[in-house]
């Protein structure tokens, strides 16, 4: 294997990894607050075809990505609404989420299929995109990869010295607890829920305008289901989100390439091992608790758990 050649596979997994980013940090704050959206799917996928659609019309990518981010928040508000306001089930509501945002993603986006807009380009940065190595490795992406970054950065922060972040993380510790205490639980949680509404709508938008700038039906093949994944992967702590999806990542580049390079594997066989990934390290990250030689899985104690003011 030659070093360009090892160069643009890692530039694949990073390009790769960065809508799984925007989808997985928002979806952990989601859960931070105590409430599990099995709708990021959904979500994405509308980001998808909104961000393509008002690029393939407009070509003004800014405007496109905060389309995708408006209407992700849009369809997170249906989840909102329905599980916060009207105490619906919360894994009823997301599955019912997805298969929404599925099938009117491909009701939207019938008359483009096929279609193609121009690619975001890459960032070109004087003098240090031209450092050998690692000038490609590091200065060589879009901005949205660095905007990725950041998310998962100022979440961490947001959610550990912030009053708010506090706040939102105690909620999902003790709903009753935080009501108690004279805490708006429903705005909190609503507010993390159109929060996790944008960051899915952008990784949708990022596939369809900059990894594959184009827009085909079910587009998302099951990245939003890997987002979830990747957040017990992470273990509800943001900065390993980023691990994680490059690990993941290296998992789908991999599918991709490996008839490329004359590996005969079944491709069922390498869409599992994510899955068989995340369930190996969360056994191993769990004995490593009960045995004392590592940190507690930080998973929100009201995780899924409606909240009932009244009771």
């Amino acid at each position: 294997m030659s070093l360009e050649l090892f160069i643009n596979i890692l530039l694949s997994i990073t390009v790769t990894a960065t809508p799984l980013i925007f989808a997985a940090i928002g979806e952990l704050v989601v859960e931070k607050a105590g409430v599990l959206n099995l709708g990021v799917e959904g979500m994405m996928i509308m980001g998808a075809v909104s961000g393509f659609v008002v690029e393939h019309h407009f070509g003004i990518s800014f405007l496109s990505f905060f389309t995708a981010i408006c209407v992700g928040m849009l369809v997170a508000s249906i989840f909102g609404v329905l599980t916060q306001f009207l105490r619906a089930n919360q894994v009823a509501s997301g599955l019912a989420l997805t298969l929404f945002g599925l099938g009117a993603a491909a009701l939207w986006g019938q008359k483009y299929t096929g279609f193609t807009v121009n690619k975001i380009q890459n960032l070109d940065i004087p003098l240090l995109g031209d450092i050998p190595l690692i000038g490609k490795l590091i200065f060589g992406y879009d901005l949205l990869v660095y905007i990725a970054i950041f998310m998962v950065v100022a979440t961490g922060w947001f959610l550990t010295k912030t009053r708010q972040g506090l706040i939102l993380r105690a909620i999902g510790d003790n709903h009753d607890a935080a009501h108690a205490l004279g805490h708006k639980v429903v705005l909190y949680r609503f507010m993390a829920i159109l929060f996790g509404g944008a960051m899915a709508g952008i990784g949708g938008a990022y596939l369809s305008l900059v990894q594959t700038p184009l827009w085909v039906e079910n587009m998302t093949a099951g990245r939003g289901w890997i987002a979830l994944a990747l957040v017990v992967f992470a273990s509800w702590l943001p900065m390993r989100v980023i691990w994680g999806a490059l690990i993941f990542g290296t998992f789908i580049v991999f599918q991709l390439q490996s008839q490329g390079f004359g590996i005969k594997i079944y491709p069922q066989y390498l869409a599992m091992l994510p899955y068989i990934m995340t369930i190996v390290v969360l056994v191993v990250i769990s004995y490593r608790a009960i045995k004392g030689k590592g940190a507690k899985i930080a998973v929100p104690r009201c995780l899924g758990k409606a909240f009932n003011p009244s009771s």
